[in-house]
């Protein structure tokens, strides 16, 4: 038998930082802070783009649709965001519930998308000129 199991009908639910988003702990591990959570969005929740400095972030949505840069993913789908990646914003146009693996400490940094992008950094220039 499985040592850890959590039944729909006990699951607790807590605010979460970001209003109109609740998440229940499924489990975590104290030793690297990796979690695995439900999370529930309320119709209308929209969630700034951001990043996780000390974790990637999976999603799979079980419940409604996640909009991300403008698409839609339904049920089943499957979000992946590396560590430190920006993404988002994400919105809720009705009751999304999506099941969540981060695997270190969960963090966020807002990210202001009105800031420009930073500009690439120039290639080396190399020469083949011999001495």
């Amino acid at each position: 038998m499985f040592p850890t199991i959590r039944l729909p009908n006990t699951t607790l639910w807590e605010a979460s930082p970001y209003p109109g988003v609740e998440f229940a702990i499924l489990s975590h591990d104290p030793a690297n802070g990796a979690s695995f959570l439900l999370r529930r969005f309320a119709p209308g929740t929209l969630i700034p783009a951001h990043r996780h400095p000390q974790t990637s972030e999976s999603v799979v949505i079980l419940k409604g649709k996640w909009i991300e840069a403008n698409v839609a993913y339904g049920p089943g789908s499957f979000l992946h965001a590396p560590k430190n990646i920006v993404h988002g914003p994400h919105s809720a146009e009705k009751e999304v519930i999506s099941v969540t693996w981060y695997d270190g400490p969960i963090t966020v940094e807002t990210i202001d998308v009105s800031d420009p992008a930073p500009e690439p950094i120039p290639a080396p220039v190399t020469t083949s000129e011999s001495v």
